[in-house]
């Protein structure tokens, strides 16, 4: 019988297995919110909030563990420096899966993988991105003081050139 062997093998070999959700783990750790498919968002969760428990710890040895695993010294600075202090008080549950649909090309299952407690860093940028913007001009039916400024001047700028 085959106790406890609930991996989610991806129709990859071990090796290459090993190494998807390692890159894939680098790349949640770098942008904190990647899109990817649902099975392998489902892997990747193991994983990724393993990672965070490691660098809860913040020694020597869960750093060299840490880099053993991801290979890339930058993204295991990014993981002890940003990600593992936002999410101190937690006693788990770090990553959130948020299923989005099939994907056109071969109806596959996508999903977004992101941290629960992400830096604040990435909360100022994502509510300065034009799209925050956008959905705050629908919701308010109101035209924003940027847009009417640039058709003010783009207005004035016509009879001089003419």
């Amino acid at each position: 019988m085959r106790h406890r062997s609930k991996t989610a093998k991806l129709k990859r070999n071990a090796s290459h297995r090993k190494a998807l959700l390692s890159n894939l783990a680098c790349s949640l750790i770098e942008h904190g919110r990647i899109k990817t498919t649902l099975g392998k968002a489902k892997a990747l969760r193991p994983v990724a909030e393993k990672l965070v428990t490691l660098a809860k710890r913040d020694d020597l040895h869960s750093r060299r563990l840490a880099i053993a695993y991801l290979h890339q010294k930058d993204i295991v600075k990014k993981l002890f420096a940003e990600v593992a202090p936002a999410s101190k008080e937690r006693q788990g549950g770090y990553c959130r899966i948020t299923k989005l649909g099939a994907r056109m090309s071969d109806s596959a299952p996508m999903a977004f993988i992101e941290w629960v407690d992400r830096p604040a860093k990435e909360d100022e940028a994502a509510a300065e991105t034009p799209a925050a913007e956008a959905v705050v001009d629908v919701a308010t039916e109101e035209k924003p003081a940027k847009k009417t400024a640039k058709k003010k001047a783009a207005k004035a700028e016509e009879p001089a050139a003419g």
